[in-house]
């Protein structure tokens, strides 16, 4: 009886051990865990790593905007109208343009040119979404982006900055004292000569595909995109393909191209309501 007892002594006691294993244990635990409590510091939002000056009723600077929302950049914008000029700003950028980058990362700490502050972008984050690294992809892109700035462009401007207000570049009519009728002559020429390169956008460049970048947008994309909306305050008659091209990219970007869009036709409207007061 007395060997009997005694096992069963020992069995209790070894039943027993590990549940009050278990309880120390616990209690160790929740003494060394840190406590959580309602008052803990919330993380401070991470500061944007860029700072952009901008213009808002300019499609320039509506490209790098609409592409650092869209890439999710969310780089700290000031708008600079009336300050490109201003000895702080020169001392920076003595070529006096927007958009404009400022950034530790780069040389002299600034950039300006909307095609190379988006590249620069795209290369630094890894947007390849943007801009493939693939070089004949690439290629494709960058020669997009150029035969736009070097052809396209140049005829949208000359069409559209008279009716906007904007200064024309030097050796242009419209800077010139020509009289009236000349500039006129020259700004429907403009607008004459924008059907031959846009259709090279859609017939080489896009090639049955949605965009440029394929099946989602590029920054050569936004870059046209940009560019088509200043034509609306001219009421140049976009063909069929540019007008759903146009409401593809801004439904594809949503917001990232929808709010900077709205400053530009803000802006386009005001001058069409001001010319025909």
């Amino acid at each position: 009886m007395a060997k009997t007892a005694t096992k069963s002594a020992k069995k209790s006691a070894a039943k027993a051990a590990p549940k009050a294993a278990a309880k120390t244990a616990a209690k160790v635990t929740a003494k060394a865990a840190p406590k959580v409590t309602a008052k803990a510091k919330a993380k401070p939002a991470k500061k944007p790593s860029i700072k952009l000056s901008m213009l808002r009723p300019s499609v320039n600077n509506m490209t790098v905007r609409v592409f650092a929302r869209a890439a999710g950049l969310d780089p700290a914008e000031t708008d600079a109208w009336g300050h490109t000029r201003s000895p702080e700003f020169l001392a920076r950028n003595p070529a006096h343009l927007t958009p404009m980058i400022e950034d530790k990362s780069l040389p002299r700490g600034v950039l300006w040119e909307s095609c190379a502050i988006m590249q620069y972008l795209a290369n630094k984050h890894g947007l390849e979404k943007f801009y493939p690294k693939a070089p004949a992809k690439r290629a494709m892109i960058d020669s997009a982006m150029f035969y736009l700035v070097g052809t396209l462009y140049p005829y949208v401007a000359r069409a559209t900055y008279p009716a906007l207000g904007f200064p024309q570049y030097a050796g242009e009519v419209g800077h010139s004292d020509a009289h009236p009728d000349k500039k006129s002559e020259a700004q429907k020429a403009a607008m004459a000569a924008i059907t031959e390169p846009l259709e090279v956008f859609h017939s080489f460049f896009r090639n049955g595909k949605p965009f440029i970048g394929g099946n989602n947008p590029s920054i050569a994309d936004i870059r046209l995109g940009a560019t088509l909306e200043f034509l609306a305050v001219v009421d140049y008659a976009l063909p069929k393909w540019a007008k759903e091209y146009m409401a593809a990219l801004e439904k594809k970007l949503g917001k990232a191209y929808a709010e900077p869009a709205g400053d530009v036709r803000g802006y386009i409207a005001h001058v069409k309501s001001q010319a025909r007061a």
